[in-house]
């Protein structure tokens, strides 16, 4: 069987992920972000041109003029230090199996257990709304943001129109910088408090503004979604987002199981992958009955039948690791669509759960 080895591009992840990765802002000239440029991508308009067009571009979408010269009246030039993160992700390259060791640890699980028990009545509030079990709700917090201790500090409005005014990615960061200035002017957060990473996500949640716009919640009811300092907005955003992207309540996301290698030649001649948008989401098999992964010769990881269920699973395989992970594991890849990434959410959240 090819065994799906996932040697993953991850800056991105780890950059998100990762609270020991610096985001720190810097404001040169736009001179050095053209050497940096190089004949990777089109020649990016002037500057001062493209910050115009986009300008009255915001005060045409109903940006209060007050915000649109706030945010965009002392923009500094584009931000070399942004354009290189965006353009080092491939540099960063983990497998499957050293990305869990890495977010998934013992430690990181002790710490998580500890702010299950300490936000254990907000927490059970919220998984009763949406559905979603605590542990994993804490999981996502965790890696995200170092359980709301490092969430980025360099501000966003700066960080989106750099990425911006790059023509590699113009259009995607084009929408997320106004959907940045959107959450400003409807009151939500303080344009200076406004900060998180390189790439634009915000928050304890690292919600890119599109998706603050569409998923973040005010569940404590003070008029304003704060993911950056609100425990009840932060959980149930996730949750949330979770429930919006298709999380069925009283389902796991999968499993740890065992495949020979006999198992393993098998499925690799029996069973096709899936399509997707995304890599990850084809480097993943079908979703089959659990019965059938049973006659195919997996097991769980001691070499014990897999439990009878009417669930389907799909196949997804690292080096030496192999999961099988139910419809719930689709939510966890459109928070971020890294096999490793969702993995990671998924063991986290239930070694949180477990008894230390």
């Amino acid at each position: 069987m090819r065994r799906f080895p996932l040697v993953l591009v991850l800056a991105l992840v780890a950059a998100i992920a990762d609270p020991n990765v610096g985001t720190g802002t810097a404001g040169l000239r736009s001179g050095g972000v053209v050497a940096i440029l190089g004949a990777q991508s089109a020649a990016p308009p002037p500057s001062s041109e493209w910050l115009a067009g986009v300008r009255a571009e915001a005060l045409a979408r109903g940006i209060a003029p007050a915000v649109v010269e706030a945010a965009l009246g002392n923009l500094p030039e584009p931000l070399p230090s942004v354009i290189e993160r965006d353009r080092a992700q491939a540099e960063v390259v983990e497998t499957l199996e050293q990305y869990i060791a890495r977010r998934a640890s013992r430690r990181t699980a002790a710490a998580g257990r500890t702010h299950l028990i300490r936000h254990r009545a907000l927490l059970a509030k919220v998984s009763r709304r949406y559905g979603v079990p605590a542990p994993l709700l804490v999981s996502i917090w965790g890696i995200e943001s170092n359980y709301g201790r490092f969430s980025g500090v360099r501000p966003t409005v700066a960080a989106l129109a750099t990425l911006a005014w790059d023509p590699r990615r113009a259009a995607f960061f084009r929408n997320e910088l106004f959907s940045a200035l959107e959450i400003v002017n409807r009151g939500d957060i303080e344009l200076a408090k406004m900060r998180g990473s390189w790439a634009g996500a915000m928050g304890q949640v690292q919600f890119m503004p599109s998706s603050y716009l569409q998923y973040a919640e005010d569940f404590d009811g003070d008029g304003r979604r704060d993911i950056w300092g609100t425990p009840a907005d932060v959980f149930a955003s996730i949750a949330n987002y979770l429930r919006g992207h298709g999380w069925v309540a009283g389902e796991r996301w999968g499993r740890e199981v065992r495949v020979s290698n006999a198992a393993a030649t098998r499925i690799a001649a029996d069973v096709p992958r899936r399509d997707g948008t995304c890599q990850a989401a084809r480097d993943m098999t079908i979703r089959l009955p659990l019965a059938r992964w049973t006659d195919l010769g997996v097991t769980l990881p001691g070499g014990e039948r897999l439990p009878s269920s009417t669930l389907e699973a799909a196949l997804v395989s690292g080096s030496r690791r192999h999961f099988l992970v139910y419809r719930n594991y689709d939510a966890l890849l459109e928070y971020n669509c890294a096999h490793a990434y969702a993995l990671a959410v998924g063991l986290l959240g239930d070694a949180v759960a477990a008894a230390p």
